[in-house]
């Protein structure tokens, strides 16, 4: 049998003695305590129980509040929550609370072992019956990826690996996620390939099919969709990755109707000054510096490049509609911005459509490398994925869109770029003059390794403005980040497995648009 690890909290844990030697004669470990700051501090410190049988029934902190404060930490944590008391208003909460089991004391061993072997065989059976589900797929996900997709088969394939990721994560399995994280990074190979032979046909109309792309997001996505009698709210959440949508989906679908789930394209670079732009405006970033050379900035101009959004917004939609659309923008920095949105979000149920740029999560990924907390709370994938939900379920933002729920409202939630979680330096030599991104440069007289990046020698061909004449730009390929030789070690470290934009990965490019309606 696997070592089995069991805190057990009760304040007569003497009078349990007889319990706790036939569990260590049956091969599990016991650690006792007699209250539940006790079990708290275990919990913390020891971080590797498999299961926690808590006494209802303490004084000073009781079983209840112990529970909900080990589930703040430990949300995967089995507990099984011990009482001589069957009051259904205790169970209820503590169900409420998320107890795996309950035994109603006095408990006998056999009673014991019987819910030991129910919980922790499930998980080991959840685990090897994932596992072994994804073994058989792995072939058929390997075929694919090498088959030369076109880009719905790409968007099919993403999504297939991000529901493994999820899987994987919920059973815990280590070494198939090991697995999957090296097939997701050989499809991301291959699909940077596939960008590299498309993109400028793409974005210059000259394929026979192109993906939806940040640029007809809009007119394709939403606008068809508007009523005159129900309104619309487009929620733009800022950096959102496919995954990410994934995890805060269950908590919106509680509420609201799931009506379609799809994907779009981000043009390149992958960066909230280009993509997002190019959303409201329905033009390419070129195009918007033709048309509105005083709305649109370079990356080398001074001052804020995503000024202009409400303004691209309204000319998009006087371009598109014959009729008037009464339309507001709402732009959430910060957290007063964001208690402003939670108080007013019905007076937008009087527009046509509002739309909501919430910038939160792009703040918490640039914040990732400058904040020792966040570095250590946002490692990994599985980590990062936790702390969206976590600051989902928390937000203001999550409170305002729960005073929407069953009103008849058209709710779009989507993005304007993903993130990918870096890994390997590329070195970049360049003037004074190129930009700092760690995910694409754009410069004269740039140096690089060609085959770590796709270049534009000419920008225009990706219908993007060139700064000066010889302007070149570059993207990341994979998990690469651009590192200047001087500081070079430093910086490598700085910046390595953290997650940035602006470059071609699946992550990146690969955005949710989702339509949901009021229940």
């Amino acid at each position: 049998m696997e070592h089995i690890k069991i805190l057990w909290a009760d304040d007569e844990i003497d009078l349990l003695k007889p319990q706790q030697k036939f569990l260590e004669q049956k091969g599990y470990e016991v650690i006792t305590v007699t209250n539940g700051h006790d079990a708290i501090e275990e919990c913390n410190e020891q971080r590797d129980f498999d299961i926690v049988f808590l006494d209802e029934s303490m004084p000073g902190l009781s079983g209840l509040e112990t529970l909900s404060r080990i589930k703040e930490v430990f949300a995967h944590l089995p507990v099984v929550m011990i009482t001589k008391n069957e009051a259904e208003t205790i169970m209820d909460e503590a169900i409420g609370s998320q107890i795996t089991d309950y035994l109603i004391k006095p408990v006998n061993p056999n009673q014991i072992l019987l819910t030991l072997k129910k919980i922790i065989d499930n998980k080991r059976l959840v685990h090897t019956k994932t596992s072994s589900d994804y073994q058989q797929e792995f072939r058929q996900i390997f075929m694919e990826i090498n088959s030369g997709l076109n880009f719905r088969e790409w968007s099919e394939i993403y999504k297939k690996l991000i529901n493994w990721e999820l899987k994987l994560d919920a059973a815990n399995s280590v070494e198939m996620a090991d697995i999957l994280a090296t097939q997701k990074s050989e499809a991301n190979s291959e699909f940077t390939k596939y960008i590299i032979d498309h993109y400028e046909d793409w974005v210059n109309d000259k394929a026979d099919e192109a993906p939806v792309m940040s640029n007809t997001l809009l007119r394709t996505k939403v606008f068809p969709h508007l009523k005159d009698d129900v309104p619309t709210i487009v929620l733009l959440l800022d950096n959102l990755r496919f995954d990410q949508w994934k995890t805060i989906q269950p908590i919106l679908t509680e509420q609201f109707r799931m009506e379609e789930e799809d994907t779009f394209f981000s043009i390149l670079p992958t960066s909230t000054q280009y993509s997002r732009n190019a959303i409201f405006s329905g033009m390419m970033p070129l195009e918007i510096e033709k048309r509105h050379p005083q709305w649109w900035k370079n990356d080398i101009d001074e001052g804020g490049k995503n000024l202009h959004e409400e303004d691209l917004l309204q000319e998009l939609i006087k371009k598109s509609f014959r009729k008037e659309i009464k339309a507001e923008y709402v732009k959430v920095t910060n957290v007063a911005n964001a208690k402003t949105l939670q108080d007013n979000i019905l007076n937008y149920l009087n527009n046509n459509l509002t739309v909501i740029v919430y910038n939160f999560i792009d703040m918490l990924s640039h914040a990732r490398t400058e904040m020792e907390v966040l570095k250590e709370l946002a490692g990994d994938e599985t980590a990062y994925r936790s702390l969206t939900k976590s600051w989902f379920v928390h937000s203001p933002l999550w409170a305002a869109l729960q005073k929407l729920a069953g009103k008849d409202i058209q709710l779009f939630v989507t993005t304007d770029h993903g993130t990918i979680r870096v890994k390997n330096p590329a070195r970049v030599v360049g003037d004074k003059e190129t930009t700092t991104n760690l995910r694409y440069k754009v410069g004269r007289n740039l140096q690089y390794e060609k085959k770590e990046v796709f270049e534009l020698k000419d920008p225009k061909k990706g219908l993007l403005p060139t700064p000066n004449l010889s302007s070149t730009f570059i993207f990341a390929k994979n998990d690469l980040f651009f590192v200047y030789p001087n500081n070079y070690n430093y910086y490598q470290n700085y910046y390595r497995n953290t997650f940035q934009h602006g470059g071609v990965s699946l992550e990146e490019i690969i955005c949710p648009i989702v339509k949901l309606s009021g229940k």
